[in-house]
């Protein structure tokens, strides 16, 4: 009899199992802070001390209800998105867009040299270095649930498979993430706590972000040649059949073209709209880093009233050819207003929700449905949705029993001192280990460099190591498993709404995973070796 994989509901729940099983085991402690006067100066440095025990039982099954109060910011996030594309898509505008696309890159074939290359090999690449760059700038992470819907029906129209379509947006923003430059949620973070000029040592920060993507995305090419070749050769062909089913190509050529009344009112209503944001907001000014400490720059720029006056005349252009190339240009200028969001404006969780449901709304509305069919679509999605949703408040029991169970100060103290007498390589090696095993329980960047910084940093003096060395090692540490470890709240996010198992996930990305770690190790010799800039 064939041994059955369990499901991912499952394997969460074994994780969540083995934790309330570490609390019996680890001893209890925790990180305090204590502030002494030396020179006449206040200094605070974290103290490990222990703790009365606190093992987790019963708890077990509380900690599924408060991972769903925890994570409910990206839970809720993900059902407004899901309910917002189901509404856009029952006119089937993203089939349409996907298959002009498609159209428009076979055209591209006739040049040579593009040809050669591959059209396909070039649009992922360019796709990747894109979501790269946002996660190495302002840290891109839960955004990347948005566009997995549109990712992966992407993908498996030009011939590969959801593993790709999560590639292009999820793994490149994370192999930004990892090879950050002006990150200020973790490198900002971290180098502040270092007392280190804030992204000190760029340079070399930036050849590391190179590197970390030429080889990540080569090897997502190589995976994606594989599968091009041979779709069934995919470990989620099977699931992508929902993928393949929902955009078969007949089910374009029954499409009426057409432009209702009610369209041009939804244009006028969202037009009017993003005149007053840019009467309320004429200048936008976007952050590189941390420019009020000399360190990163910004750009100040009318970004608000250029992207309204380009959605007034791209809105006019698309509702002359169809209603549905109009709601194509609603989500191109919802995804544009997104990224100045989240960089001028501090967007986060609720407002790029909101965001996406007022786009489902105003599509809705251009398609001339009835309230009724509003509500009755965005239902549906959100029940398309929500086996997604509900893994990320599962997963977040995990975090809770750690936490709980107050054995995360333990964990981090007891790797700490395996440190002492060691050599350079050695020991930035351990410290490398430690921020890579910490980030599978804190997946949180800014937690964990809140954690972690204030101990290692006055370490890293003691064992002769610069703090910019140690600060390479937490950024790369708490890059790469974040597309692994199952506490990740986006990461299951990401893989539920794509219908990826996250077993399957797992067997896919362990190869990958296992280089890049060692890519970052490697990276981290010459920090130690090598005279660099701010190191």
């Amino acid at each position: 009899m064939k041994r059955q994989i369990p499901h991912t509901y499952v394997i969460v729940f074994y994780v969540i199992l083995l934790a309330a099983i570490l609390t019996w085991i680890i001893p209890s402690g925790e990180y305090v802070e204590k502030t002494h006067t030396v020179d006449g100066r206040e200094l605070t440095e974290m103290i490990y001390q222990e703790v009365e025990g606190s093992p987790q039982s019963w708890q077990v099954f509380s900690s599924i209800f408060n991972g769903f109060v925890r994570q409910s910011g990206i839970i809720v996030l993900i059902l407004m998105i899901g309910g917002a594309f189901w509404i856009m898509n029952s006119s089937k505008a993203i089939d349409v867009g996907i298959f002009s696309f498609i159209r428009f890159s076979t055209r591209l074939e006739r040049f040579r040299w593009l040809r050669y290359l591959g059209v396909q090999n070039i649009i992922i690449t360019l796709v990747m270095i894109l979501f790269s760059v946002f996660g190495a700038v302002f840290g891109m992470s839960e955004e990347t649930i948005a566009f997995v819907i549109i990712m992966v029906p992407l993908s498996i129209s030009m011939g590969y498979d959801s593993i790709v379509g999560v590639s292009m947006c999820f793994v490149a923003a994370g192999l930004g993430f990892a090879g950050a430059i002006l990150n200020p949620f973790t490198i900002g973070i971290a180098q502040g706590i270092a007392e280190l000029p804030l992204f000190s040592g760029l340079e070399y920060r930036m050849f590391c972000w190179l590197v970390i993507n030429v080889v990540g995305i080569s090897l997502v090419l190589i995976y994606a040649r594989r599968i091009k070749k041979d779709p069934t050769h995919s470990p989620v062909y099977k699931e992508d059949e929902y993928w393949r089913e929902k955009g078969k190509a007949d089910d374009i050529g029954a499409i009426e073209y057409k432009t209702p009344v009610a369209a041009w009112i939804s244009y006028g209503i969202v037009f009017a709209g993003l005149i007053l944001f840019s009467v309320f907001n004429p200048q936008t000014t976007l952050t590189f880093g941390d420019p009020e400490s000399g360190s990163g720059s910004s750009l100040i720029a009318p970004l608000v009233p250029i992207l309204t006056a380009l959605f007034g005349f791209a809105g006019i252009m698309s509702l002359r050819k169809s209603v549905h190339f109009f709601q194509l240009t609603l989500l191109g200028f919802t995804i544009l207003f997104l990224i100045v969001g989240v960089m001028g404006y501090q967007w986060y969780m609720m407002k790029i929700a909101s965001l996406f449901f007022a786009m489902g709304i105003f599509s809705g509305i251009a398609m001339n449905y009835s309230p009724n069919r509003i509500t009755k679509l965005f239902l549906e999605g959100v029940k398309d949705i929500l086996s997604a949703a509900f893994i990320v408040g599962l997963a977040g029991g995990i975090i809770i029993i750690l936490e709980d169970g107050k054995i995360i100060g333990s964990i981090l103290h007891g790797m700490a001192g395996s440190m002492k007498e060691m050599g350079e390589i050695a020991s930035i090696g351990i410290m490398y280990v430690i921020q890579t095993v910490i980030n599978v329980v804190i997946p949180s960047g800014s937690a964990k460099a809140a954690l972690t910084m204030p101990i290692m940093a006055p370490f890293s003096d003691l064992i002769n190591i610069s703090r910019q060395a140690t600060v390479m090692a937490f950024q790369l540490g708490d890059g790469f498993t974040n597309m692994i470890t199952p506490t990740s709240g986006v990461l299951i996010g990401v893989l539920g709404v794509a219908r990826i198992p996250y077993e399957k996930w797992v067997k896919w990305i362990t190869p990958i995973m296992i280089v890049l770690v060692l890519l970052g190790f490697l990276l981290l010799i010459p920090t130690v070796k090598m005279p660099l800039n701010g190191f």
